[in-house]
């Protein structure tokens, strides 16, 4: 299991080899983790911009954690608004190059209806549970992103339709 702690650790390692700046967006569990609303993940998530995506490749490849990479707002399998960087979240961490940032909570729960599993359903509870979510804004966002959604659209709205009725 993957700490805060650990996290922060190795981005800093990664921080001291990039040469410019970049906005990393911690995704899923990993900005969960970093919000401090699960106290580890089992594997990190990060989107970012493709102009930077190959430079940070380059930086993990030999990573102790199994990482997966989003870029430029397709996430699992929702594109997110152009604003999901606007309204993320910053982590300060005091890094020269890194600009560390977690999805907004809205856009944490709206991916993680888009598979939503047993490990996304306690994820999604545990964000309702810490932190208040307004139902509208949370429907809203839902209209935003569903088109975008590359899978079977029904599945999607019948698992957000689930969420607004086991938490709202």
């Amino acid at each position: 299991m993957i700490t805060r702690k650990d996290l922060l650790e190795w981005l800093k390692k990664i921080d001291k080899k990039l040469t410019r700046k970049i906005i990393i967006i911690a995704v899923g569990g990993t900005a969960m983790t970093l919000l401090g609303l699960k106290s580890s993940t089992v594997d990190v998530d990060f989107c970012i911009e493709g102009k930077n995506i190959e430079t940070f490749r380059e930086l993990i490849k030999d990573s102790k954690f199994k990482v997966d990479l989003f870029q430029d707002g397709f996430i699992f399998s929702e594109q997110l608004p152009e604003d999901h960087i606007g309204i993320s979240n910053r982590v300060e961490t005091g890094m020269a190059n890194i600009d560390l940032r977690t999805l907004s909570l809205l856009d944490i729960i709206i991916t993680k209806i888009a598979r939503y599993n047993e490990r996304d359903e306690e994820d999604i509870s545990a964000v309702l549970k810490k932190r208040n979510i307004n139902k509208k804004e949370l429907i809203k966002r839902f209209n935003q992103i569903k088109e975008t959604y590359a899978g079977k659209k029904e599945d999607f709205e019948y698992h957000f339709d689930l969420v607004l009725k086991r938490h709202f």
